[in-house]
């Protein structure tokens, strides 16, 4: 069984032998809808109110009884304190109440590990572009539960889907921002406006990301006089542009610097239309292989917690101990978490 609730939404899932049997999802996004972000304590409240019947729900959809659970992972870190800690009490009150091994993991690690509940085991080595509210980086995976991983770039300043929702405040679209500016730039033309590609010239860290400057040019465009036909469709479209060439320009370098030959989308961003149509493009072109989740598992969910759960139980990997408590803060260097 898998726990996830590092941010607003509290995710339940089932896996055996890399399998998806079934999972339940209940998200407090409206409930932070009209402060324009997550509010930590709102999100706590609701993931203790909605846990127990999460749960219920999903060994409903599994088909399963809580007799016959043999493991618990759960989030541990990073994500916001306060959910985090509702997630972690939890997996380890089931875990005690079942008699069976808790395993405390990493947030991204899931997110890689969802890539295999649809697509089979990750190759021998693989480069993993993870792009979400709070994480763009780019990641050199031999193995996702044996071996350190191994950081190649992280962003600078504001994530990719932190910048998502900046801009959509900007052009008064709703919160999230992510699914909002994609549904505008639909409508958009991207060469509407050519915004400065971040950390692309030839002094800048090669695979470095930094998402700041482009939503404050964003911001400076939005309040200066400009041409009347250029609408937010076009704005948003431009936008979008700008993050879809970078991350996926840089996505592809790093498998080429790496000599790797499959590249793996995974987070909240990746279920951005244009981020995946420009992926597949660039990959095809350059004889890599892409492999990203569909949309529902792109985003928090507790399936991927119960995958990378699933790859350390088939691992024989130790448990962690009864002390495991939530960090709010830590790096991806090894699926599993200690306290």
């Amino acid at each position: 069984m898998g726990v996830e609730s590092s941010c607003d939404e509290t995710g339940i899932g089932f896996v055996r032998d890399g399998v998806l049997l079934g999972d339940s999802l209940a998200s407090s996004i409206e409930e932070h809808v009209r402060f324009g972000g997550v509010v930590p304590e709102i999100a706590a409240r609701a993931h203790v109110q909605a846990m127990v019947p999460t749960m219920r729900a999903a060994l409903d959809d599994a088909s399963l009884a809580w007799h016959e659970v043999g493991a618990v992972a759960v989030t541990a870190g990073p994500g916001l304190a306060t959910a985090l800690h509702v997630g972690v009490a939890a997996a380890k009150a089931a875990a005690l109440a079942l008699g069976v091994p808790l395993y405390g993991v990493h947030h991204l690690a899931g997110h890689a590990a969802a890539d295999t509940l649809v697509h089979g085991p990750l190759p021998d080595r693989s480069i993993v572009l993870i792009v979400s509210g709070g994480h763009t980086s780019l990641l050199a995976v031999d193995d996702l539960v044996r071996t350190p991983i191994r950081h190649l770039s992280d962003t600078l300043d504001d994530a990719a889907g932190e910048a998502f929702d900046k801009v959509a405040r900007l052009l008064g679209l709703p919160y999230p921002g992510g699914p909002s500016v994609d549904l505008a730039a639909r409508n958009g033309d991207p060469n509407a406006v050519r915004f400065t590609r971040p950390l692309s010239g030839s002094r800048d860290p090669a695979l470095g990301f930094s998402f700041s400057g482009l939503k404050s040019a964003v911001a400076r465009y939005v309040a200066a006089p400009r041409d009347p036909g250029i609408t937010v469709d076009d704005i948003a479209a431009s936008f979008q542009e700008a993050v879809a060439d970078t991350v996926t320009r840089k996505a592809v370098l790093a498998c080429q610097m790496e000599n790797v030959d499959t590249l793996v989308i995974v987070g909240g961003v990746a279920a951005n239309s244009r981020i995946r149509a420009l992926a597949e493009e660039r990959c095809a072109a350059a004889g890599i292989e892409l492999r990203v989740p569909p949309p529902r598992l792109c985003t928090d969910n507790g399936a991927m917690i119960a995958a990378i759960g699933d790859l350390l139980v088939r691992e024989g990997a130790k448990p962690s101990p009864s002390s495991l408590g939530a960090r709010s803060s830590v790096p991806l260097e090894l699926a599993r978490l200690d306290d």
